[in-house]
Protein backbone atom coordinates (compact mmCIF):
# COMPACT_ATOMS: atom_id res chain seq x y z
CA UNK A 1 0.00 0.00 0.00
CA UNK A 2 1.34 3.48 -0.82
CA UNK A 3 -0.18 6.64 0.81
CA UNK A 4 -0.54 9.13 -2.10
CA UNK A 5 1.92 12.02 -1.64
CA UNK A 6 0.41 15.83 -1.96
CA UNK A 7 2.16 17.63 -4.43
CA UNK A 8 1.60 20.54 -6.85
CA UNK A 9 2.04 21.18 -10.46
CA UNK A 10 1.19 24.15 -11.40
CA UNK A 11 3.53 26.57 -13.09
CA UNK A 12 5.65 28.74 -11.08
CA UNK A 13 3.91 32.04 -12.84
CA UNK A 14 0.39 30.69 -12.08
CA UNK A 15 -1.31 33.12 -9.64
CA UNK A 16 -2.12 30.10 -7.17
CA UNK A 17 0.99 30.59 -5.79
CA UNK A 18 0.12 34.13 -4.81
CA UNK A 19 -2.32 32.29 -2.28
CA UNK A 20 -1.80 32.24 1.34
CA UNK A 21 -4.25 29.23 1.84
CA UNK A 22 -1.72 27.81 -0.73
CA UNK A 23 1.47 28.28 1.38
CA UNK A 24 -0.27 27.97 4.95
CA UNK A 25 0.09 23.73 3.46
CA UNK A 26 3.88 23.75 3.27
CA UNK A 27 6.66 22.56 6.23
CA UNK A 28 9.41 25.13 6.25
CA UNK A 29 12.81 23.91 6.75
CA UNK A 30 14.63 27.21 8.08
CA UNK A 31 11.04 28.23 9.41
CA UNK A 32 13.21 31.03 11.56
CA UNK A 33 13.48 33.15 8.41
CA UNK A 34 9.45 33.34 7.74
CA UNK A 35 10.06 35.80 11.24
CA UNK A 36 12.26 38.22 9.17
CA UNK A 37 9.32 38.99 6.91
CA UNK A 38 7.95 41.02 9.97
CA UNK A 39 10.89 43.02 9.47
CA UNK A 40 10.57 44.46 6.06
CA UNK A 41 7.15 46.32 6.87
CA UNK A 42 9.43 47.75 10.10
CA UNK A 43 12.40 48.53 7.93
CA UNK A 44 10.47 50.46 5.60
CA UNK A 45 8.72 52.26 8.12
CA UNK A 46 12.01 53.42 9.77
CA UNK A 47 13.62 54.78 6.25
CA UNK A 48 10.06 56.99 6.06
CA UNK A 49 10.73 58.25 9.51
CA UNK A 50 14.46 59.06 9.28
CA UNK A 51 13.12 60.49 5.77
CA UNK A 52 10.10 62.31 7.86
CA UNK A 53 13.03 63.75 9.70
CA UNK A 54 15.94 64.50 8.20
CA UNK A 55 15.07 65.85 4.62
CA UNK A 56 15.12 69.27 4.41
CA UNK A 57 11.92 71.54 4.32
CA UNK A 58 11.47 74.74 1.99
CA UNK A 59 8.86 76.84 3.58
CA UNK A 60 6.00 77.53 1.15
CA UNK A 61 3.48 79.87 1.70
CA UNK A 62 -0.23 79.12 1.29
CA UNK A 63 -3.73 80.52 1.45
CA UNK A 64 -5.79 79.14 3.73
CA UNK A 65 -7.98 76.33 2.38
CA UNK A 66 -5.87 75.60 -0.90
CA UNK A 67 -4.10 72.46 1.33
CA UNK A 68 -6.18 69.74 0.89
CA UNK A 69 -5.35 65.33 0.59
CA UNK A 70 -5.84 63.83 -2.82
CA UNK A 71 -5.96 59.62 -3.05
CA UNK A 72 -3.64 60.40 -5.63
CA UNK A 73 -0.62 61.28 -3.06
CA UNK A 74 -0.29 57.23 -1.63
CA UNK A 75 0.88 56.63 -5.34
CA UNK A 76 4.59 57.33 -4.06
CA UNK A 77 4.27 54.32 -2.03
CA UNK A 78 3.87 51.83 -4.71
CA UNK A 79 7.78 51.42 -5.95
CA UNK A 80 8.10 50.16 -1.71
CA UNK A 81 5.37 48.45 -1.52
CA UNK A 82 6.60 46.69 -4.71
CA UNK A 83 9.95 46.26 -2.96
CA UNK A 84 8.08 45.08 0.08
CA UNK A 85 6.31 42.18 -1.01
CA UNK A 86 9.70 41.06 -3.63
CA UNK A 87 11.92 40.68 -0.59
CA UNK A 88 9.27 39.03 1.40
CA UNK A 89 9.27 36.48 -1.60
CA UNK A 90 12.86 36.13 -1.23
CA UNK A 91 12.79 35.08 2.72
CA UNK A 92 10.14 32.71 1.96
CA UNK A 93 12.43 30.67 -0.50
CA UNK A 94 15.43 31.06 2.02
CA UNK A 95 12.94 29.59 4.57
CA UNK A 96 13.02 26.58 1.87
CA UNK A 97 9.05 25.29 1.27
CA UNK A 98 8.43 21.78 1.28
CA UNK A 99 6.36 18.85 1.36
CA UNK A 100 7.45 16.46 3.52
CA UNK A 101 4.99 12.86 4.00
CA UNK A 102 6.42 9.59 5.15
CA UNK A 103 5.10 7.01 2.33
CA UNK A 104 4.51 3.14 3.51
CA UNK A 105 4.74 0.67 1.01
CA UNK A 106 3.46 -2.29 1.92
CA UNK A 107 3.98 -5.67 0.32
CA UNK A 108 2.07 -8.86 1.73
CA UNK A 109 2.18 -12.23 -0.02
CA UNK A 110 -2.02 -13.04 0.79
CA UNK A 111 -2.96 -16.58 2.07
CA UNK A 112 -6.01 -18.64 0.54
CA UNK A 113 -8.52 -19.19 3.26
CA UNK A 114 -12.03 -20.90 2.79
CA UNK A 115 -14.49 -20.67 5.26
CA UNK A 116 -16.51 -24.23 5.21
CA UNK A 117 -19.63 -23.59 7.83
CA UNK A 118 -22.54 -25.76 8.52
CA UNK A 119 -25.96 -24.39 8.45
CA UNK A 120 -27.83 -28.11 9.07
CA UNK A 121 -30.63 -27.72 11.45
CA UNK A 122 -29.18 -28.45 14.16
CA UNK A 123 -27.75 -25.04 13.98
CA UNK A 124 -30.77 -23.67 15.11
CA UNK A 125 -29.73 -24.36 18.40
CA UNK A 126 -29.70 -21.39 21.10
CA UNK A 127 -27.21 -22.46 23.21
CA UNK A 128 -25.49 -19.31 21.13
CA UNK A 129 -26.93 -15.76 21.05
CA UNK A 130 -28.93 -15.81 19.39
CA UNK A 131 -28.37 -18.80 18.03
CA UNK A 132 -25.51 -20.84 16.70
CA UNK A 133 -25.43 -20.23 12.80
CA UNK A 134 -25.98 -16.41 13.69
CA UNK A 135 -22.72 -16.44 16.27
CA UNK A 136 -21.10 -18.17 13.05
CA UNK A 137 -21.56 -15.88 10.55
CA UNK A 138 -21.32 -12.52 13.36
CA UNK A 139 -17.52 -14.28 13.96
CA UNK A 140 -16.65 -14.83 10.39
CA UNK A 141 -17.44 -11.31 9.85
CA UNK A 142 -15.13 -9.95 12.45
CA UNK A 143 -12.06 -12.42 11.39
CA UNK A 144 -12.92 -11.32 7.80
CA UNK A 145 -12.76 -7.45 8.45
CA UNK A 146 -9.33 -8.12 9.96
CA UNK A 147 -7.31 -9.78 7.14
CA UNK A 148 -5.39 -7.75 4.53
CA UNK A 149 -4.47 -9.26 1.29
CA UNK A 150 -5.62 -12.89 1.69
CA UNK A 151 -8.46 -14.42 -0.76
CA UNK A 152 -11.53 -15.65 0.96
CA UNK A 153 -14.09 -18.25 -0.15
CA UNK A 154 -16.66 -19.54 1.46
CA UNK A 155 -18.27 -22.73 1.24
CA UNK A 156 -21.63 -24.05 3.04
CA UNK A 157 -22.90 -27.43 3.73
CA UNK A 158 -26.07 -29.38 5.18
CA UNK A 159 -27.20 -32.13 3.41
CA UNK A 160 -25.26 -30.78 0.69
CA UNK A 161 -22.41 -28.77 -0.17
CA UNK A 162 -22.56 -25.69 -1.84
CA UNK A 163 -19.55 -23.03 -3.01
CA UNK A 164 -21.83 -20.03 -1.77
CA UNK A 165 -18.26 -17.47 -2.84
CA UNK A 166 -15.07 -18.36 -4.87
CA UNK A 167 -11.63 -16.71 -3.43
CA UNK A 168 -11.82 -13.49 -3.10
CA UNK A 169 -10.19 -10.27 -2.07
CA UNK A 170 -13.83 -8.26 -1.89
CA UNK A 171 -14.81 -8.43 1.58
CA UNK A 172 -17.44 -6.23 1.26
CA UNK A 173 -18.85 -8.96 -1.23
CA UNK A 174 -17.95 -11.40 0.73
CA UNK A 175 -19.71 -9.91 4.02
CA UNK A 176 -22.81 -9.70 1.79
CA UNK A 177 -22.74 -13.65 0.78
CA UNK A 178 -22.66 -14.32 4.70
CA UNK A 179 -25.23 -11.72 5.42
CA UNK A 180 -27.52 -13.98 2.99
CA UNK A 181 -26.61 -17.23 4.35
CA UNK A 182 -29.71 -18.83 6.39
CA UNK A 183 -31.16 -21.97 6.49
CA UNK A 184 -33.11 -22.18 3.25
CA UNK A 185 -29.90 -22.34 1.04
CA UNK A 186 -29.68 -25.91 1.35
CA UNK A 187 -33.17 -27.65 1.93
CA UNK A 188 -31.62 -31.43 1.64
CA UNK A 189 -31.15 -32.29 5.97
CA UNK A 190 -28.48 -33.76 7.00
CA UNK A 191 -24.53 -33.13 7.98
CA UNK A 192 -22.40 -33.40 4.66
CA UNK A 193 -18.96 -32.92 6.70
CA UNK A 194 -16.69 -35.06 3.90
CA UNK A 195 -18.54 -33.16 1.16
CA UNK A 196 -17.74 -29.57 2.03
CA UNK A 197 -14.09 -30.45 2.79
CA UNK A 198 -14.19 -31.74 -0.90
CA UNK A 199 -15.55 -28.48 -2.14
CA UNK A 200 -12.95 -26.31 -0.43
CA UNK A 201 -10.25 -28.37 -1.50
CA UNK A 202 -11.71 -27.82 -5.48
CA UNK A 203 -11.74 -24.80 -4.82
CA UNK A 204 -8.02 -24.55 -3.72
CA UNK A 205 -6.03 -27.06 -5.34
CA UNK A 206 -5.11 -24.60 -8.42
CA UNK A 207 -4.18 -22.09 -5.84
CA UNK A 208 -0.52 -20.79 -5.98
CA UNK A 209 -0.66 -18.55 -2.73
CA UNK A 210 1.87 -19.85 -0.14
CA UNK A 211 -0.57 -20.87 2.43
CA UNK A 212 -3.67 -22.46 2.09
CA UNK A 213 -6.37 -23.14 4.78
CA UNK A 214 -9.69 -24.27 5.57
CA UNK A 215 -11.55 -23.66 8.58
CA UNK A 216 -14.39 -25.92 9.25
CA UNK A 217 -17.21 -24.75 11.62
CA UNK A 218 -20.12 -27.80 12.61
CA UNK A 219 -21.80 -29.18 14.96
CA UNK A 220 -23.37 -32.44 14.34
CA UNK A 221 -22.05 -35.83 12.72
CA UNK A 222 -20.93 -36.65 9.20
CA UNK A 223 -24.85 -37.87 8.18
CA UNK A 224 -24.57 -37.32 4.59
CA UNK A 225 -22.95 -36.54 1.24
CA UNK A 226 -20.65 -39.16 -0.90
CA UNK A 227 -17.33 -38.30 0.19
CA UNK A 228 -16.19 -39.81 3.55
CA UNK A 229 -14.41 -36.57 6.06
CA UNK A 230 -10.71 -38.61 6.54
CA UNK A 231 -10.78 -39.26 2.79
CA UNK A 232 -11.76 -36.14 2.12
CA UNK A 233 -9.15 -34.34 4.75
CA UNK A 234 -6.55 -37.06 3.65
CA UNK A 235 -7.42 -35.24 -0.44
CA UNK A 236 -6.65 -31.83 1.33
CA UNK A 237 -3.52 -32.44 2.88
CA UNK A 238 -2.34 -33.67 -0.61
CA UNK A 239 -2.51 -29.95 -2.35
CA UNK A 240 -0.48 -28.62 0.93
CA UNK A 241 -4.13 -27.14 2.87
CA UNK A 242 -3.93 -26.56 6.31
CA UNK A 243 -7.18 -27.60 8.00
CA UNK A 244 -8.47 -26.34 11.54
CA UNK A 245 -11.60 -27.46 12.88
CA UNK A 246 -13.99 -26.02 15.08
CA UNK A 247 -17.17 -28.08 17.09
CA UNK A 248 -19.63 -25.68 18.11
CA UNK A 249 -22.20 -26.41 20.90
CA UNK A 250 -22.66 -27.74 24.12
CA UNK A 251 -23.28 -31.17 25.66
CA UNK A 252 -26.37 -32.74 26.71
CA UNK A 253 -30.27 -30.73 25.70
CA UNK A 254 -29.94 -27.40 24.20
CA UNK A 255 -32.99 -25.23 23.11
CA UNK A 256 -34.09 -25.93 19.22
CA UNK A 257 -36.82 -24.04 17.57
CA UNK A 258 -39.53 -26.40 16.88
CA UNK A 259 -42.74 -25.88 14.04
CA UNK A 260 -45.74 -25.66 15.87
CA UNK A 261 -44.55 -24.82 19.34
CA UNK A 262 -44.07 -21.48 20.73
CA UNK A 263 -41.62 -21.88 22.88
CA UNK A 264 -37.91 -24.01 22.00
CA UNK A 265 -37.81 -27.31 22.72
CA UNK A 266 -34.88 -28.83 24.27
CA UNK A 267 -33.20 -31.54 22.35
CA UNK A 268 -30.15 -33.69 22.79
CA UNK A 269 -26.66 -32.44 21.34
CA UNK A 270 -24.37 -34.50 19.91
CA UNK A 271 -20.91 -33.89 18.11
CA UNK A 272 -18.26 -35.99 16.63
CA UNK A 273 -15.78 -34.83 17.75
CA UNK A 274 -13.23 -37.80 17.18
CA UNK A 275 -13.54 -37.22 13.39
CA UNK A 276 -13.00 -33.81 13.56
CA UNK A 277 -10.04 -33.97 15.68
CA UNK A 278 -8.84 -36.56 13.01
CA UNK A 279 -9.52 -33.99 10.29
CA UNK A 280 -7.43 -31.47 11.86
CA UNK A 281 -4.61 -33.59 12.63
CA UNK A 282 -4.21 -34.99 9.23
CA UNK A 283 -4.63 -31.47 7.75
CA UNK A 284 -1.59 -30.16 10.29
CA UNK A 285 -3.75 -28.02 11.59
CA UNK A 286 -5.64 -27.73 15.24
CA UNK A 287 -9.18 -28.62 16.68
CA UNK A 288 -11.36 -26.69 19.06
CA UNK A 289 -14.25 -26.56 20.65
CA UNK A 290 -16.85 -23.83 21.84
CA UNK A 291 -19.56 -23.80 23.98
CA UNK A 292 -20.27 -19.98 23.59
CA UNK A 293 -20.12 -16.60 21.37
CA UNK A 294 -17.12 -15.62 23.40
CA UNK A 295 -15.12 -19.09 23.30
CA UNK A 296 -16.27 -18.97 19.53
CA UNK A 297 -14.43 -15.15 18.74
CA UNK A 298 -11.13 -16.40 20.83
CA UNK A 299 -10.94 -19.46 18.54
CA UNK A 300 -10.99 -17.67 15.43
CA UNK A 301 -8.27 -14.73 17.33
CA UNK A 302 -6.52 -17.75 17.76
CA UNK A 303 -6.50 -18.84 14.33
CA UNK A 304 -6.25 -15.16 12.71
CA UNK A 305 -2.63 -14.75 14.95
CA UNK A 306 -1.38 -18.58 13.55
CA UNK A 307 -1.92 -17.67 9.89
CA UNK A 308 -1.12 -14.13 9.56
CA UNK A 309 1.01 -13.17 6.01
CA UNK A 310 4.75 -11.59 6.21
CA UNK A 311 4.21 -8.07 5.35
CA UNK A 312 7.29 -6.31 4.39
CA UNK A 313 6.80 -2.39 5.31
CA UNK A 314 9.03 0.32 3.96
CA UNK A 315 9.04 3.88 5.27
CA UNK A 316 10.73 6.93 3.56
CA UNK A 317 10.72 10.09 3.40
CA UNK A 318 9.10 12.21 0.39
CA UNK A 319 10.23 15.47 0.44
CA UNK A 320 9.33 17.97 -2.01
CA UNK A 321 10.60 21.39 -2.32
CA UNK A 322 9.38 24.58 -3.46
CA UNK A 323 11.81 26.98 -3.12
CA UNK A 324 11.98 27.82 -7.09
CA UNK A 325 8.83 29.24 -6.83
CA UNK A 326 9.05 31.88 -4.62
CA UNK A 327 12.71 32.46 -5.50
CA UNK A 328 11.26 33.34 -9.61
CA UNK A 329 8.47 35.24 -8.09
CA UNK A 330 10.67 37.53 -6.21
CA UNK A 331 12.85 37.92 -8.59
CA UNK A 332 10.33 38.76 -10.96
CA UNK A 333 8.74 41.27 -8.89
CA UNK A 334 12.38 42.88 -7.95
CA UNK A 335 12.78 43.33 -11.53
CA UNK A 336 9.93 45.30 -11.57
CA UNK A 337 10.38 47.52 -8.55
CA UNK A 338 14.12 48.30 -10.56
CA UNK A 339 11.90 49.02 -14.01
CA UNK A 340 9.67 51.45 -12.02
CA UNK A 341 12.70 53.31 -10.22
CA UNK A 342 15.15 53.65 -13.35
CA UNK A 343 12.09 55.24 -15.59
CA UNK A 344 10.02 58.32 -15.47
CA UNK A 345 6.96 56.41 -13.77
CA UNK A 346 8.77 56.76 -10.33
CA UNK A 347 8.89 60.55 -11.02
CA UNK A 348 5.00 60.41 -11.73
CA UNK A 349 4.32 58.47 -8.95
CA UNK A 350 6.21 60.62 -6.66
CA UNK A 351 4.49 63.94 -8.05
Amino acid sequence: MEEEVIHYTDSWFSTAWLSYDRWRNFSYDQEWVLYLIWAVPALFLLRYLIRFFTNQRVPVALVEGERSFHWTSLLRFIPDLVMAFGISLLLVALARPQISQEVINEFTEGIDIALVMDISYSMQAQDFRPNRLEAAKETARNFINGRKQDRIGLVIFAGDALSLSPLTTDYALLNTFIDQVDFSLIPKGGTAIGSALGVATNRMRESEAKSKVIILLSDGDNTSGNLDPITAANLAHAYDIRIYTIGIGKEGMVNMPTQGYGQPQPRPSSLDETTLREIANIGEGAFYRVSNNEALEQVFKQIDELERSEVEVTRYQDVRDYYPIPLKWGILILMIWLFIKSSPISNILQD
